[in-house]
């Protein structure tokens, strides 16, 4: 399994070694929480001095993308669908204390507190592409841990065939939840393999710091070869299920937005071509890149769909 995270490779190869050593207190560290759980601010390097990265493993090297535009360039309809406001916007969220609660097909249903989940579920970097299905994408280092070692805690039953998230719901403050853009609260899923796939990941911080409010934080969900719309944030709720879950784009636009969302350039959405992406934070006179079916990890996910025809279900 060729992903990067503190496991197979090492950080002082991409960064220099201050920052190393400091991001290897900050693992150890974030493996201790207590009831303050937010990742402690390092005061990392900036994205500069990472070198160009493979984040698959057939992939071209990419660089990762300057955290700025990481964390002032987002898609976070609660609060506005103008990706600047909403980066202002959603500081007026609380994220402490924060609970999620786990129901459907499972032996351990229950709600649980953030901090205790941390407590069971160390964490590490994993750098990893993201593909939007607007055609723009980018490279981020994000700190969390595998999806399926914290949903086995749950002992799912057999008949969990489905894994359904629900994310934050408050109009008072999500003021962008007073709009009809979408039937609120923002509702995702995947199938049970998927989730349980050693790629996915729940997020809780990036660039070796806390995960900022507009990208989702205190916990977001990361599906790498998947569009990003599938990488819910703000998760309060877990469900397992049997049957597919209702999700929140799918839902508005079944057309446009398929349940599965895999990342193919062979399949346009109604209104543009998926077949090259902009990178984030490129000039305007730099070329588009030619998108990668799964967004480069068709190595190790491709077997998850390999009696699907992909251009039916998108």
């Amino acid at each position: 399994m060729l992903i990067k995270t503190k496991a197979n490779i090492l950080s002082s190869e991409i960064t220099d070694r201050a920052v190393f050593e400091s991001r290897r207190e900050f693992i150890k560290a974030a493996t201790a929480f207590s009831a303050g759980f937010l990742l402690p601010s390092l005061g990392q390097a900036e994205t500069g001095k990472y070198a160009d990265v493979p984040v698959g493993p057939s992939s071209a090297k990419l660089a990762v993308t300057d955290r700025e535009d990481v964390a002032g360039y987002t898609n976070y309809y609660e609060f506005s669908t103008n990706k600047q406001d909403s980066t202002v916007l959603a500081q007026a969220l609380k994220i402490k204390p924060w609970s999620v609660e786990v129901v459907g097909e499972v032996a351990k249903p229950g709600v649980y507190d953030l901090e205790d989940i941390l407590k069971d579920n160390p964490v590490q970097e994993r750098i990893y592409r993201f593909r939007c299905v607007e055609a723009w994408s980018m490279v981020v280092p994000w700190i969390g841990f595998p999806l399926g070692d914290m949903l086995k805690r749950f002992k799912p039953t057999s008949k969990a065939k489905f894994v359904e998230f629900t994310t934050f719901y408050n109009p008072e403050i999500m003021i962008g939840q007073r709009s009809g853009v979408l039937d609120w609260p923002y509702v995702e899923g995947l199938r049970i393999d998927e989730a349980m796939h050693p790629l996915a990941m729940m997020a809780t911080g990036m660039y070796g710091d806390e995960l900022p409010k507009q990208n989702g934080a205190p916990l977001r969900l990361i599906v790498p070869w998947k569009y990003g719309f599938k990488s819910i944030k703000a998760i309060v709720k877990i469900r397992f299920m049997e049957n597919t879950p209702e999700t929140a784009w799918h839902k508005s636009a079944p057309n446009e937005n398929g349940f599965y969302a895999n990342v193919n350039p062979e399949v346009s959405h109604p209104r543009w071509s998926q077949r090259r992406e902009r990178v984030l934070g490129s000039s305007i006179f730099t070329p588009k890149r030619d998108t990668e079916k799964f967004n480069g990890y068709g190595a190790e996910v491709a077997g998850l769909y390999s009696d699907m025809d992909l251009k039916r279900y998108f």
